[in-house]
């Protein structure tokens, strides 16, 4: 049963729509922001932008109640912080991490485009890699 069938009957369905297009355009600008984290010129910009993304799926995906990914959105975003608040550039695990992080994004698209439950998230992306150098 997918995001439709778990909410209210009189729940606005416009509200479903919109998520949907906002999601899916994030998830697919996601690997592009993550890889222009290695270009020096590029990473406050990308760090920044994809700390924005997670925020608002976290955001609305909680409205929704999409629960698993409300809380790997929180997870992910205090990730991001953390990276931001330190000022340093990431490393390849890093990177790795957030690039596996943006496939388990791109299944739960492919999930909800088709209105199926969201897949499992995966254990690996629970664990947080070391954000040092």
């Amino acid at each position: 049963m997918g995001i439709r069938s778990d909410l209210d009957a009189s729940f606005d369905y416009e509200i479903v729509d919109e998520f949907l297009d906002h999601y899916s355009m994030m998830v697919d600008n996601m690997e592009t922001m993550i890889i222009d984290l290695s270009r020096p010129n590029m990473f406050e910009q990308s760090i920044n932008e994809l700390f924005r993304v997670f925020h608002n799926i976290k955001s609305a995906s909680g409205y929704l109640k999409i629960e698993q990914m409300s809380k790997l959105s929180a997870f992910v975003e205090d990730s991001l912080e953390q990276i931001r608040t330190s000022h340093q550039s990431v490393n390849e695990e890093t990177v790795n991490w957030l690039l596996r992080i943006s496939d388990m994004y791109a299944q739960w698209n492919e999930d909800l485009k088709l209105n199926n439950s969201l897949s499992h998230i995966k254990y690996t992306l629970l664990k947080l890699p070391d954000l040092e150098k």
